[in-house]
């Protein structure tokens, strides 16, 4: 067989994704903050786009109208320059010297006092243990080596590094360097410095009193029983009722495993819903919550100037504010083309979705993107941008658009309910059984197949799971 280089000449049809077409898909998949942030960066670049002022704009349609009406009863029209706002007068060189000022003249300038919120000034983990390091000693050999352990911290406070590795670094006994460790065991919050869980759990013991109580001796001498809540074989072990081993495990269960993670833990992420839907009547009402996002327009003094083509000479200059003109007329288009198209599909959804919002969640119905997408006419794609990280405020909470679509089960009479449906029955099945004979996976697939839902244990063994429920046996009460 011959291999060699040539030419070949071929036509094939594809989808070329032009810089705008890019634009217009990452808009409609921003979520509201971060389309706020964007536009606002548009208005500064784009000297076209212009913030409508809710104030301001009132006020151009009262003069708007005066001016009418006096045009109307004098039966002339003024001629330009009478009233002083001639725009053939505008200085462009000047303008594009002092930035935005076209447009922004109206009414006189008052001055607002606002106050910036400063930040809440805030220790981090390593400052919090280093500062309680230099009160417990003076020793500067021992505050070097603290430092050093310190900073071996992982985020949970658990040291990820051998006592032998610090004491070869710093030239000292293991020994020295295990008292310095001692000591930062004893810092604030309780548990940190612990080498793994097990002496995590006793340091937190020792921390409340308790380094001789029995629960101190489970977690010593029975751990692997305890992870595991063998809870009978620790009672046969400690000779004590299985009751008492219980209630033991109890107490420990209120200690932290990851105590580091209560000081390196981030700032809550709050939520800030892109749609918002009320009940208005018996009709279900959607309108996006774009309150905080600018409202756009082209300015109109840059209008004005091209029309009249006042800078016919200067090509540049009338090829710019053509381009930019474009450029700001297709933003707009696009904001609006994706406000209609996330009411659409949050209206689909809702029709689709009723009886959850009427009902609860044991009433949401299997559902896809390519359902929706064939509902309103668009591609699966395109309900897949919208959907993503998008909220939406209802009557029943705030709820990622997402939540809404999921797989189906059978029924028996052949019908389909939700995953999400079966997920909150077997939720409600284990929170109303018998804690001293919990049901195992198979009995909660029984009791669902006599409710009429066709489900597999190893199906049900999978969304407990999914739901961080425990195993019948690791949830027997004695």
């Amino acid at each position: 067989m011959e291999m060699k280089i040539g030419l070949h000449l071929r036509q094939r049809q594809q989808l070329v994704m032009t810089p705008k077409l890019q634009q217009a898909l990452k808009l409609l998949q921003m979520p509201a903050l971060e389309l706020q942030q964007m536009l606002k960066q548009e208005i500064i670049e784009n000297p076209m786009l212009e913030e409508i002022d809710e104030y301001l704009e009132i006020q151009e349609e009262e003069e708007s109208r005066d001016a009418q009406v006096k045009k109307d009863e004098s039966g002339e029209e003024k001629e330009p320059g009478e009233d002083g706002n001639n725009n053939e007068d505008v200085d462009w060189a000047e303008y594009f010297q002092s930035g935005f000022e076209i447009g922004y003249g109206l009414g006189e300038e008052t001055q607002e006092e606002f106050f910036e919120r400063v930040p809440v000034a805030k220790r981090s983990f390593t400052d919090l243990l280093i500062s309680q390091l230099r009160i417990a000693t003076d020793d500067e050999e021992s505050i070097e080596i603290g430092d050093y352990l310190i900073g071996s911290l992982d985020e949970s406070g658990y040291l990820t590094c051998e006592l032998a590795e610090v004491a070869s670094t710093f030239d000292v006994a293991t020994e020295e360097v295990d008292r310095i460790l001692k000591i930062i065991q004893t810092f604030d919050p309780p548990g940190v410095g612990a080498k793994n869980l097990q002496e995590c759990l006793l340091i937190q013991l020792d921390n409340r009193g308790l380094e001789d109580s029995l629960a101190a001796t489970i977690i010593r001498d029975h751990f692997n029983d305890f992870k595991q809540k063998k809870y009978p074989e620790i009672s046969k072990k400690l000779k004590i009722p299985i009751q008492e081993v219980q209630s033991q495990c109890k107490v420990i269960s209120t200690l932290d495993p990851k105590p580091g993670l209560e000081i390196t833990a981030g700032d809550p992420q709050y939520v800030i819903p892109d749609l918002v839907m009320e009940k208005v009547g018996e009709k279900y009402v959607i309108y996006l919550n774009d309150k905080n996002i600018p409202r756009l327009r082209i300015s109109q003094a840059y209008q004005d100037e091209l029309m009249k083509g006042k800078h016919e000479g200067d090509k540049a200059t009338k090829e710019f504010i053509q381009s930019r003109i474009k450029s700001a007329r297709w933003l707009i288009q696009t904001i609006e083309q994706r406000r209609r198209t996330m009411v659409k599909v949050m209206e689909c959804i809702v029709e689709k979705q009723l009886m959850f919002f009427e009902k609860g969640t044991a009433f949401l119905r299997p559902l896809t993107l390519q359902q929706v997408a064939s509902e309103i006419n668009m591609h699966e794609s395109t309900v897949s941008r919208v959907t993503t990280s998008k909220y939406v405020q209802t009557p029943r909470g705030v709820f990622e658009l997402k939540f809404f679509f999921s797989s189906s089960l059978g029924t028996m009479d052949g019908n389909e309910i939700s995953a999400k449906s079966a997920k909150d029955r077997i939720r409600r099945i284990i929170e109303d059984e018998n804690v001293f004979n919990p049901l195992s996976d198979q009995k909660i697939a029984d009791i669902l197949r006599a409710d009429g839902l066709n489900i597999a244990r190893r199906t049900v063994a999978k969304y407990r799971e999914q739901l961080n429920i425990l195993p019948a046996r690791m949830r027997k009460q004695y």
